[in-house]
């Protein structure tokens, strides 16, 4: 009675906690059906399916270092006023549902694959902009997922020891250019990366440039493979 259940998005009553209402949930667009089997992004309906491995144009333009990637929100509409709370209106809270959100995608993309321990890490901020920002979102999502999903999470596994400009503005060549040489494996967790799976997370894909050089720092520190997970996919409109 002191603190009923209220939509995340709206603050509207709902009947359970961390939840949406009726009206935010349609204005939420999950990613359902056919989808890109490397960053999750929905594809239309084909003779593939979601069993076939289906690639979507810009992972088939860039290569990716990762083996599989899944995302549970197309980034626009109320997934973005909600990926954008969580980021920059310390709405913290939203880390939760989002993690549930996450693992229905992260639990069938592991399915079957290799096995080996699994460590599920996030994508790091630099100091600096975690000064800023007082905590890593993609740190609380993997916190999150870790939960969901039963595996431990590894939050410092990896590091950004160069403070890289906002990609906001620059286009792919930039980013990746950007992204080069800045993320890197945490010494005192070399011995524990080699021979593991790693499950990457993060808040939002665009053009996938951080997402692929902590893949790539995971690889070359002897991680056994790399999958990706992230909230929200920025995906072109139909």
């Amino acid at each position: 009675m002191v603190y009923p259940p209220l939509c995340i998005s709206c603050s509207e009553p709902v009947e359970s906690y961390f939840g949406l209402c009726g009206p935010c949930w349609r204005d939420t667009p999950f990613v359902e059906g056919v989808v890109c089997d490397l960053c999750g992004a929905p594809l239309p309906p084909g003779p593939g399916g979601e069993e076939g491995r289906a690639t979507c144009d810009d992972c088939l333009r860039i290569a990716r270092p990762w083996s599989r990637g899944r995302t549970a929100l197309i980034y626009r509409d109320n997934a973005r006023r909600l990926v954008l709370g969580l980021k920059h209106g310390d709405r913290q809270d939203f880390a939760r549902p989002a993690a549930a959100w996450m693992a229905r995608g992260a639990r069938r993309m592991l399915e079957g694959a290799a096995e080996s321990p699994t460590l599920v890490v996030p994508v790091p901020l630099h100091w600096r902009r975690l000064l800023a920002r007082r905590y890593n979102q993609a740190a609380l999502l993997a916190l999150g997922l870790g939960r969901e999903l039963d595996l431990p999470v590894v939050a410092d596994l990896l590091r950004r020891g160069r403070a890289t400009r906002q990609h906001r503005g620059l286009d792919a060549r930039e980013r990746f250019a950007n992204m080069q040489g800045a993320i890197t494996v945490t010494p005192r967790h070399r011995a524990l990366i080699r021979g593991a799976r790693i499950l990457l997370v993060d808040d939002v894909m665009t053009s996938g440039a951080t997402l692929a050089a902590a893949a790539e720092a995971c690889l070359s520190a002897g991680a056994a493979e790399v999958f990706v997970q992230t909230l929200a996919r920025v995906a072109k409109d139909d």
